[in-house]
């Protein structure tokens, strides 16, 4: 089989459906990383117009442009959507795009699950864009603090767009993050140990993690609020047991982590871009990594910095201001790396590299500027000032979209198989960074002078009008340069010339193509020795499309990658996709009616909308494996290898460790909500504790039991050859025991909206109940796919996969109705 015989096979199998169905049954990586990067764009260009009005606002005083209503839904939008709608989604579909290709691979881990989180991005955004064309948008700050969101302070459905858009929004993080993380550990180039890796991966492994740990405080305190405004059950609300200050703590424990969960990839991008046009490799790569890993742990330990003005202890204080300035030695680590990388090489001038010192300059006074309000009594002067919002500016833009905008203009060959031709892009560079910094350290000046930020006018004779008008004009200067960046872009993706492969000459795997990628990425995975193949091996792209490498001949029509050993990146299983499907945009569409039953107050459409994605979640997975065995398969050079589908540990199993990691957080989160209110919210104790009795403890510690004894049993009995049915029946009679006790619970506390604590009780018993039935649903299904041939005794993933989930509820089963019964039993 020649190369063009092969490209013509592989590109039927892999490619997408054509004309409009494609966009909506598409799972392939490459559609849908542009896809997502596209719709982000769509949303920084909407935010941008939305931070024009808030200039055009403020550049003089007592502006009639914007009344205080639409301001305040003006500001919001605009601070919700780019956080939430452009900088997360562009950093997923620069991954999603990206990571297959660098990692050698022909696609990530779950096709599908990239699908349906794009689907749920777009619709939770389209919800919050309808909200902002009605004029009912929400307007309490893209931190929604309440009471300022609560029922009290916002009566309307503003609030409930935000709580409700946003949590849709956060499911597609969630998926991505499960997604990158499994691909990268597991979906590589044979020989790609983890410390082969190229250093883009690293950063998006970190930030993958910290997404599954980081998500989950906001999703829960979103939960919450909305629970309190759609029932009364007062988690916020002091008169009745809760606190305003436990929505603060959520909020931090996500949106600190978030500063760098948006900041790592654009380093990421840095050392990655830098070395490249250094003509260089990266200096101190092993530090680097070592440094994200330090910078991902550290951002989770000081959330409080961002609450110095709410009266926290001194010693907290202290603590968090120290902590907060030690962030600065691992950034400095990489800085240090990358000057050292510039020293050692022969930096190129070209417009990516001017976009990396735009960078340097920006965020380095970003940071400094951080340090100083990491300082406890200068944080007390500049809180809530025009120099916060500054110092945030030169942070997220500084260290995220001008390193990106290097990225864009490094990969735009690759996405576009075009060179630059039109030279427009210099000249937006130059208004985009003039603009930005007459803009923002001009706020920063006006903040110094008590400038007072979400301030939707002021009056003359303060001094902050000419300062104002500066920061105007040079923010109309920066929308200038964005918009020239926007027609470079789309000009020569247009009618640029055709370029050459590797333009930039660099050393790894996403050169090694024909530009445009095509939809299989390589024709045959490569074999890799070192973090940069392409100078090992000049010729590799020649030898991947004659099919030199693995899996280099087309079988059966089947969609096949490797999947390798997570440390040592030799090659242990074979991957099938499934192939293009409508599934993930209905199953989004279904999950959306369930939103969108709590924001009309229809609350009849939640259920059946969760009945309809238990629906369709059986069908998803009821389409993987096999129900007859199929051997090992010859994947070249001599090596046979099993089916992922046919193992221990098939990626459904590795994908739902991750997604526990995640729901784990998010159950820890609810533990420290719940001792939180015990220790700190006043009017508590409540009126009365919850009274264990007798059936309740007896209920869950059967259940406890059971349930993990089951699945054992169910395996134990599968390996032998015998029926798993016996194993099964204990399961759910163990899941039953336990969802009884949790409702038991529930009905013991009979007034979740009189006391913050009976409403903790609905959500604890509530959470144990969701796992309980999510485990006892997975034994039965096991039982199913057992029936018709697809678990068997050399295939019993799937088991393992519901005897994890099984375990999972027992464990928060125990803890769970613990925390609930102890007080009362020793009041």
């Amino acid at each position: 089989m020649n190369a063009l015989h092969r490209h013509r096979i592989l590109t039927r199998i892999w490619s997408s459906d054509s004309g409009w169905k494609g966009y909506f049954t598409t799972v392939n990586h490459t559609d849908l990383g542009r896809m997502f990067m596209v719709t982000s764009v769509f949303f920084f260009i909407v935010a941008g117009i939305l931070a024009m009005l808030i200039r055009a606002q403020l550049a003089t005083p007592r502006s009639a442009f914007l009344g205080p209503e639409v301001y305040a839904q003006v500001f919001t939008m605009h601070g919700t959507i780019m956080m939430f709608l452009f900088a997360i989604p562009l950093i997923e579909g620069a991954a999603i795009y990206l990571l297959p290709k660098m990692l050698g691979a022909r696609d990530l881990a779950f096709p599908r699950l990239t699908a349906f989180g794009y689907w749920c991005y777009v619709f939770g955004g389209a919800m919050l864009l309808f909200s902002m064309l009605a004029g009912i948008a929400p307007d309490s700050g893209w931190f929604l603090y309440p009471p300022l969101s609560s029922k009290l302070g916002n009566p309307g459905i503003n609030s409930d767009f935000w709580l409700l858009g946003i949590t849709f929004v956060e499911i597609s993080a969630i998926s991505a993050a499960v997604e990158i993380t499994v691909s990268i550990l597991r979906y590589r180039a044979p020989g790609m140990a983890l410390d082969k890796m190229p250093i883009l991966a690293w950063y998006l492994l970190v930030v993958a993690l910290m997404i599954l740990t980081g998500f989950p405080p906001l999703i829960l305190g979103s939960v919450l609020l909305e629970l309190e405004r759609a029932f009364g059950w007062p988690f916020f609300q002091v008169a009745e047991g809760g606190d305003t200050l436990l929505w603060q703590h959520l909020f931090w424990l996500f949106g600190h982590p978030e500063v760098y969960i948006i900041f790592l990839p654009a380093a990421g991008v840095i050392s990655t871009v830098l070395p490249v046009l250094a003509r260089t490799t990266l200096m101190g790569y092993g530090w680097i990594v070592a440094a994200v890993v330090a910078l991902g742990v550290l951002s989770f330990g000081i959330w409080v910095h961002h609450m110095f003005a709410t009266g926290i202890p001194h010693m907290a204080l202290a603590f968090f201001s120290a902590a907060s300035t030690l962030v600065a030695v691992p950034t400095a680590i990489q800085i240090f790396a990358w000057i050292g990388t510039l020293w050692k090489g022969r930096p190129q001038l070209k417009l990516p590299m001017l976009w990396i010192i735009a960078f340097f300059a920006t965020f380095v006074i970003g940071g400094l500027t951080g340090v100083m309000v990491a300082v406890v009594p200068f944080n007390w002067q500049v809180h809530d000032t025009h120099f916060v919002v500054a110092h945030l500016h030169y942070v997220l833009v500084g260290g995220f979209v001008f390193p990106f905008l290097a990225g864009l203009y490094y990969w735009l060959p690759h996405l576009t198989g075009r060179t630059r031709f039109f030279k427009l892009g210099e000249t937006a560079f130059w208004l985009v960074f003039t603009g930005f910094h007459v803009t923002f350290m001009a706020m920063h000046w006006v903040g110094l002078m008590g400038f007072r930020r979400r301030t939707y006018t002021y009056d003359e004779g303060q001094g902050w009008e000419l300062i104002n008008l500066i920061s105007s004009i040079g923010g109309f200067i920066t929308a200038i340069g964005f918009g020239l960046v926007v027609i470079d872009i789309i000009v020569n993706a247009l009618v640029a010339v055709r370029g050459r492969r590797n333009p930039w000459l660099a050393g790894t795997l996403e050169w090694a193509m024909p530009l445009p990628a095509p939809v299989y990425n390589f024709a045959s995975i490569p074999g890799v020795q070192s973090r940069d193949p392409l100078y090992d091996t000049p010729d590799l792209a020649n030898r991947i499309a004659r099919g030199e490498g693995y899996l280099g001949t087309p079988r059966d029509g089947q969609r096949e990658t490797l999947v390798v050993a997570v440390a040592s990146g030799q090659p242990e299983q074979v991957a099938i996709y499934p192939g293009n499907t409508p599934l993930p945009v209905i199953m989004a569409s279904v999950t959306g009616l369930a939103f969108l039953g709590m924001l009309l107050k229809a609350y009849w459409l939640v259920p059946l909308a969760v009945l309809g994605v238990a629906a369709l979640a059986v069908r998803w997975v009821w389409s993987l494996g096999n129900s007859t065995d199929q051997g090992l398969r010859d994947v070249g050079h001599g090596l046979s290898l099993p089916l992922a589908s046919a193992t221990a540990h098939p990626p459904g199993w590795w994908g739902s460790v991750f997604l526990l990691v995640a729901n784990t957080t998010f159950f820890g989160c609810l533990l420290f909500g719940y001792a939180f209110l015990w220790t700190i919210a006043p009017n508590w104790p409540p009126p009365a504790y919850l009274e264990p009795g007798l059936i309740g403890p007896l209920l869950g510690l059967i259940g406890i039991c059971l349930a993990p004894t089951g699945a054992y049993l169910s395996e134990k009995l599968l390996r032998k050859g015998k029926s798993l049915l016996p194993g099964v029946a204990l399961a759910v009679l163990g899941g039953l025991a336990a969802a009884a006790a949790a409702i038991l619970s529930m009905r013991a506390a009979a007034d979740p909206q009189g006391h913050a604590y009976d409403a903790i009780v609905w959500v604890m018993a509530g959470y144990v109940l969701l796992h309980v039935t999510l485990a006892t649903g997975m034994s039965v299904y096991v039982a199913a796919r057992s029936a018709a041939g697809y678990v068997a005794p050399d295939r019993y993933g799937e088991l393992r996969i519901a005897k994890l989930w099984t375990d999972y509820a027992a464990v928060v089963t125990l803890i769970g109705l613990s925390v609930l019964y102890l007080p009362g039993a020793f009041p």
